[in-house]
């Protein structure tokens, strides 16, 4: 029997960093940055405008009010601005290119808005509301560090900064199947004896949840030559099959019966649910083949598979974030076996609470759970008000 700590380390250890490429802005969010990026230039790139109004020189507010010829208009956009005449102002727009010479920018609100003469009320000090260049980020100063999540504001200072492209890790493609000739497609009729396919939709979402692109392939039949060809088909270009099903001690466990002497090793695990696991590679493509209650596969993806191919993604944060809350009612836990059991936080209260039973079939109480409670191998009773860890599933 291993340890979840034995078999986490098992499947971590399947899996290699995935390759780098430069990738698209639009196709960059979720992804790891796997270089420092360094600004290739100043931003702002220009002394510029914080506010409609009129560009002058200190030195020619000699008093107020006092009124001036416009010189020049300048939007944002213009590239052919002249230097500031003394004496003069120029209307200006917020993000358009300060003239040379002028020091003050006068917002529009101080002024009577004239077009060819402007009457100046008040002015801030020299300096207020104008960008200077290199204000928010100077050449070759590390913007984002490797190891950054890319995200919307991520997206944007990389464009600003005109870079079309980030070098980023790709997600690590992952076949998914699940087995067994009593599994029909939904929105097929069932015939006695038949259940709905649930387990590879679910687990392609949770691996596209955690960054990686799943294929899912259907092989329901419970025929090892049919699995063995179907996977010799399938996993080319793969870094990753994940099974679900098939691996416990009955008499038709087609994926255990297909690839036990393959390369695949199949153990036990102390926790409940999902004590039958297997992992390996099959014709060096890495295998985790995952028991087929769904709750078990899906609990099973949360322990092992999540943490492992985030990392081989190079994502900072592995593990689902943790806490410790008090129980709102008792618990019990089998002896010598870490339990994983769907709850339900109680913000008001600050207190969690197990969310339906732990039978590994019990998939609608899984989707009302927000989290997962682990009992310690160690542990067979908790009370009310014990403190016990959470894992948020948010």
């Amino acid at each position: 029997m291993r340890t979840v700590e034995q078999h986490a380390q098992v499947i971590a250890d399947l899996l290699r960093p995935t390759t780098v490429a430069p990738t698209p802005l639009s196709d960059a969010r979720g992804r790891v940055l796997a270089a420092d990026l360094r600004a290739p230039l100043d931003l702002p790139p220009f002394a510029n405008s914080a506010m409609d109004g009129y560009a002058v020189r200190q030195a020619d507010l000699t008093g107020f009010p006092i009124t001036l010829p416009v010189e020049q208009d300048i939007p944002a956009g213009r590239t052919d601005v002249a230097p500031l005449t003394p004496g003069t102002a120029a209307r200006i727009m917020t993000g358009a290119p300060l003239p040379p010479g002028a020091d003050v920018i006068v917002q529009v609100e101080r002024t009577d808005g004239g077009a060819e003469r402007v009457r100046i009320d008040s002015a801030p000090a020299p300096g207020v509301h104008i960008r200077t260049v290199g204000e928010d980020v100077r050449r070759g100063d590390v913007v984002l560090p490797a190891g950054t999540v890319i995200g919307a504001p991520q997206i944007g200072v990389a464009a600003a900064l005109g870079l079309a492209t980030l070098p980023l890790r790709r997600p690590l493609r992952v076949l998914v199947l699940s087995t067994g000739t009593e599994l029909v497609a939904p929105g097929q009729p069932l015939a006695p004896g038949q259940i709905y396919e649930s387990n590879a939709p679910m687990l392609a979402a949770a691996l596209a949840a955690a960054g990686a692109a799943p294929t899912i392939e259907h092989f329901v039949a419970d025929d090892v030559a049919a699995l063995r060809a179907g996977l010799d088909r399938a996993s080319d270009g793969q870094d990753l099959i994940v099974t679900s099903g098939g691996v416990s001690a009955g008499a038709y466990e087609v994926v255990k019966d297909a690839l036990t002497g393959q390369g695949v090793e199949f153990a036990k695990v102390a926790m409940q649910p999902g004590m039958p696991q297997g992992a390996g590679r099959y014709r060096d493509v890495p295998m985790v083949t995952l028991p087929g209650n769904p709750v078990s596969s899906y609990v099973s993806f949360e322990v092992f598979l999540r943490p492992a191919i985030r990392a081989a993604m190079g994502h900072p944060d592995i593990t689902r974030p943790t806490v410790r809350v008090p129980l709102s009612g008792p618990l019990d836990s089998p002896a010598g076996k870490r339990q994983f059991r769907r709850g339900q936080l109680d913000a008001v209260r600050g207190t969690v609470a197990a969310w339906g039973g732990p039978g590994s079939h019990l998939l609608a109480w899984l989707a009302g759970a927000d989290c997962m409670l682990v009992v310690p191998e160690d542990v067979t009773h908790l009370d009310a008000g014990d403190e016990i860890e959470v894992w948020l599933l948010g």
